[in-house]
């Protein structure tokens, strides 16, 4: 039986007996039905998993005694920030959790002229609390020890006048230059990507005029949740941990 691997936004520390919070410790009887004895992996986004066994269980958590700690997991070798369109529905959480699974550091949700999602208020909050699981959950699955960054949700215009976090690229099936044509950026890698139909004619030359450069992926159109990983995945087997494996 695979042993449980589950985050907790909580101090973890070998020869400590801390309380896991209500969600994780639900998840854990409720849906796991783990009890008493039982051994989990625990991790809180420090960088380390900490092996752990269930003591005991009550409905105000699950108290658990952390046994050890592994290594520390790596820096990524290339920084990836990933600014995306918002989608409908599926097609996001897709493109969200298939990102974390590759390895991006941090994500930017974007309303731009094109998105069919328009959220603010309270159904922001809402949406961005349902991202925050993905992300959490494909770092269960994927083993990431480190919890990718979910950026406040601007609109373009906004975002696109703060700094990028490396080199910019505007990925545009237009472009003339392939990604994979790319010489190494000195320090990371900030991914632009339209929701569904793309960014607007207007939004890309403002992305231009910013700084950034457009790259392709080749000669097929790719959906808005298939065109993020198709680029992570060629940047990290270019650049990032995909070359250690």
């Amino acid at each position: 039986m695979r042993i449980p691997r589950i985050y907790a936004e909580i101090d973890l520390q070998v020869g400590t007996a801390p309380t896991l919070p209500v969600g994780p410790s639900r998840h854990l009887t409720q849906v796991l039905r783990l009890g008493q004895n039982d051994p989990l992996v625990l991790f809180n986004g420090d960088g380390f998993d900490y092996s752990a066994r269930i003591l005991s269980t009550h409905k105000d958590g699950t108290r658990v005694s952390v046994e050890g700690v592994g290594d520390e997991e790596p820096e990524a070798p290339i920084a990836i920030h990933l600014a995306l369109g918002v989608s409908k529905g599926e097609r996001m959480d897709f493109a969200l959790q298939k990102a974390v699974e590759l390895g991006v550091g941090a994500i930017t949700p974007l309303f731009t002229a094109r998105s069919q999602v328009r959220l603010d208020g309270p159904r922001l909050e809402r949406r961005l609390e349902h991202w925050r699981g993905i992300l959490t959950a494909a770092c269960e699955q994927s083993g990431r020890r480190r919890l990718p960054s979910l950026e406040t949700a601007a609109t373009f215009d906004t975002w696109l006048k703060t700094p990028s976090s490396g080199q910019g690229l505007l990925l545009d099936p237009t472009a003339s230059t392939p990604l994979a044509g790319l010489r190494r950026p000195e320090t990371g890698v900030t991914l632009l990507i339209g929701p569904e139909g793309g960014l607007s004619p207007g939004e890309r030359k403002k992305a231009y005029s910013a700084g950034y450069q457009g790259v392709r992926l080749g000669p097929r159109i790719l959906r808005t949740e298939t065109a993020p990983l198709a680029a992570i995945a060629v940047i990290q087997a270019l650049w990032g941990d995909f070359r250690e494996g």
